[in-house]
């Protein structure tokens, strides 16, 4: 069976030449975990630091980049802020996901030991992950833009007061030394993300495991979202996300973006999504892309 990294790549590879087609586009600085997911999805491929998600996106369109990794989820602060409002109007289509386990370090300058520490620099959702070691070591919690640019910082300042939560790509990236693995407080911590591509790949209909995307607004009529989603129920389709978000400024118009497992040439999927249109005021399907072997495993599970 192939590794996770392999399946994906499988899944969505390019076909085309060139160093932009080996290129996949994140947000954030080098080290950062969207940089440690592409080269765990992509080994080999060249990733692309940008200064913002949009920016990352544009990189995809310009043709800078082939793919685009967009972080969408984490299993314990929910879905990422901005995802879901750029995805729509982006131009790109989902051609895959991948499931990144979340590990955190704590990183600090040559020198420095866990005894000399008195503050820990990273992002605040990084810092609320690692509040147990935070309290064993007696550290001040210090609010940076991101976890690699924490390590950035630490590596710039140097000194043997401060450290850096961030991953162990980081600590490669910035030369510092990692004086503590595996410091979060949730084994589980995993960040889900969605690979984005100018051309949609769907992957032909047949056996496998397939997910599908799409974002939607039901019209204006009583009960639209449970007349809607009925056609997913009565179809036996497993629903495994769906958010709402305002649009355009209006408490009255309600975007929607939901997961479904399946393939739209599924006789049931197909149906249920037949339904959807019916009771929506737009439709429209963002991707359907292989179901990550993290997703398979979990399913498993329960």
């Amino acid at each position: 069976m192939d590794s996770p990294a392999a399946e994906l790549r499988n899944a969505v590879s390019p076909e085309a030449a060139g160093s932009a087609a080996r290129t996949i586009a994140f947000q954030g600085l080098p080290g950062a975990y969207s940089d440690l997911s592409c080269r765990h999805a992509y080994p080999g491929w060249t990733t692309l630091p940008c200064p913002s998600f949009e920016a990352a996106m544009q990189a995809v369109r310009d043709g800078r980049a082939a793919r685009a990794m967009l972080p969408c989820e984490n299993s314990l602060a929910g879905r990422v802020p901005d995802i879901h409002r750029l995805l729509p109007d982006s131009g790109l289509h989902v051609v895959g996901e991948h499931f990144e386990r979340v590990e955190h370090c704590l990183l600090a300058p040559k020198g420095a030991s866990v005894a000399t520490l008195k503050r820990a620099h990273s992002h605040p959702m990084a810092l609320g992950q690692v509040l147990n070691v935070l309290k064993e070591l007696n550290l001040q919690a210090v609010i940076e833009a991101d976890t690699a640019g924490a390590a950035a910082l630490i590596a710039e300042r140097g000194g043997i007061e401060d450290a850096a939560v961030a991953s162990e790509l980081a600590a490669e990236v910035y030369g510092l030394q990692i004086l503590r693995r595996n410091i979060e407080d949730a084994a589980h911590n995993t960040t889900r993300f969605y690979v984005m591509a100018r051309e949609a790949l769907p992957p032909p209909y047949g056996d496998g495991h397939w997910v599908t995307s799409f974002v939607f607004r039901v019209r204006n009529i009583p009960a639209a979202l449970y007349k809607a989603l009925g056609g997913f129920a009565t179809n036996g389709v497993n629903m495994t996300k769906l958010e709402s978000y305002m649009v355009g400024g209006s408490f009255n118009a309600t975007q929607f973006l939901a997961d479904v497992d399946g393939h739209p040439e599924e006789p049931g999927l197909a149906r249920a999504l037949e339904e959807l249109a019916f009771f929506s005021a737009d439709l429209r399907i963002l991707g359907t892309y292989r179901a990550h072997p993290t997703r398979l495993a979990q399913r498993e599970g329960n």
